[in-house]
């Protein structure tokens, strides 16, 4: 047989059987004397279960273990771990279903977060907040990220300690202040006089539990420059001040 009847027969494509030969699945057959290659029916049965193997999701280094003559891994150990990583795939997407399910119901009820998908978590602490411009979409899309970014055991301190806060009786008065004041310095100097007033506010609304104890506010981190920087220059000192005040209240200070 020519390359293309034995791939016609096997039903795979020239350029897979070229490709088995490349990659040493297949050894190459005799050629005649004008060159061509001379399949026979053994070279069938190898492609032929080449192809079945492939079919259930076997890499071709693992069909290589399985084709070949010498001392390769048994067919039954190499379909074990497929059926154990196929089962850990399936584990994962009716997780991932589970979620989009909840994220669908949400769409439909109009309580989907304007930022999602989030976690769960977030997700309902953001539906407690103004959804609004300004300064409180900011302070939205940052709870977004960080709930992207952070460490699971951050990402649970931040939610936690933002839920606490928001629990406070004043809390929301308090918060929707700070953003007003916020909106008001846009278009503000840094070195605005309302710049303290609006700073100590923030920094009461900013619950203790966000920081670790004992951490020191680096102003020359990436996130924390890219972070100021996406604030007018009012408003960034405002947020500035506040997370000094915060740090040093975390210190005792």
């Amino acid at each position: 047989m020519r390359i293309g009847e034995i791939a016609a027969l096997v039903g795979i494509t020239t350029r897979a059987v070229r490709h088995y030969h490349h990659v040493g699945l297949l050894p190459e057959p005799v050629r005649r004397a004008n060159g061509y290659r001379e399949y026979g029916l053994r070279d069938a049965v190898v492609l032929a279960r080449i192809r079945r193997l492939t079919e259930l999701g076997l890499g071709l280094d693992e069909v290589r273990d399985v084709v070949r003559d010498d001392a390769g891994r048994e067919l039954a150990e190499v379909l074990g771990e497929l059926d154990e990583d196929l089962a850990r795939q399936e584990a994962e997407i009716k997780a991932r279903r589970a979620r989009i399910g909840v994220l669908l119901e949400q769409a439909r009820d109009g309580s989907l977060s304007p930022e999602g998908p989030v976690s769960t978590e977030l997700g309902e602490l953001l539906r407690e907040l103004p959804a609004v411009g300004g300064a409180a979409a900011k302070d939205r899309e940052m709870l977004a990220l960080l709930d992207t970014t952070a460490p699971p055991e951050a990402r649970g301190r931040m939610v936690e300690a933002l839920r606490e806060a928001a629990a406070v009786p004043g809390a929301a008065e308090r918060t929707q202040e700070v953003y007003a004041l916020l909106d008001a310095l846009v278009d503000a100097a840094a070195d605005d006089p309302r710049v303290p007033e609006a700073a100590r506010l923030l920094a009461s609304c900013i619950p203790d539990g966000l920081w670790e104890e004992g951490t020191a506010l680096d102003e020359n981190d990436t996130f924390l420059r890219a972070f100021f920087a996406d604030f007018a220059p009012a408003q960034a000192e405002v947020v500035r001040q506040a997370m000094h005040i915060v740090t040093k209240r975390g210190e005792g200070g």
